[in-house]
């Protein structure tokens, strides 16, 4: 016997319309923003490139940074959500495929990586916050990979950020500069690391720096 089933309800309907619509939105902001800065296009220029109405934008989005703010938002959250998983790597390929993968991201969204570092249109609190959540999963990552705890005392967890915040400025560099390779610009920055972790180690015995570990080629 055939069981009727539910009628799916209109509003339901729509509600699974616009969230594909607004997905949508979003990846095809992210691929016009991807080198181009916030400044460098207007809504109508948005609008054109995307093949949608301007008002369609607004209705999502309310404004022109409403919409680059939920950009950002979704072409970190990936990112984000790869730092905070793998824990059953062995910490240096973990953090090996964390470092790996920012610069991948800034190597691919060169104007949204510059935003997010130099914190954003006009140091937006919001670009800033996006900023922060992306430190804190690497400090996470790496306080995971070393010591396999996430509570870390003041002075580990500030020599990890003074790490990952000079990442940002190499990387910054780096995507401008075009050289060295990725692969080179990634295991010179593990590298740095182990210095930062044996300096920590150094300051507070409590968290010792661990061997050093070599991947295989």
């Amino acid at each position: 016997m055939n069981i009727p089933q539910p009628a799916v309800r209109p509003a339901a309907r729509g509600t699974a319309r616009s969230s594909v619509r607004r997905a949508e939105l979003i990846a095809i902001g992210r691929r016009l923003f991807a080198d181009t800065s916030y400044d460098a296009l207007s809504m109508d220029d948005i609008a054109r490139q995307a093949r949608v109405a301007k008002g369609l934008i607004y209705y999502y989005f309310r404004s022109k940074r409403g919409y680059y703010l939920a950009i950002i938002e979704d072409s970190v959250a990936g990112l984000v959500a790869l730092a905070a998983s793998g824990s059953e790597l062995p910490p240096a390929e973990r953090v090996h495929r964390t470092v790996d993968s920012c610069l991948r991201y800034a190597e691919h969204n060169q104007a949204a990586y510059r935003a997010i570092v130099s914190g954003g249109v006009g140091s937006d609190a919001e670009v800033h916050a996006v900023r922060d959540g992306v430190r804190e999963a690497i400090v996470t990552t790496i306080a995971e990979g070393a010591w396999g705890r996430r509570d870390i005392a003041p002075v580990a967890r500030m020599g990890l950020l003074a790490w990952v915040c000079s990442v940002e400025g190499a990387a910054l560099d780096w995507i401008d500069r075009g050289e060295p390779t990725r692969e080179t610009m990634c295991e010179l920055l593990v590298k740095t690391l182990g210095g930062a972790l044996r300096a920590i180690e150094e300051l507070d015995p409590a968290h010792p720096a661990p061997a050093p570990a070599h991947r295989a080629d």
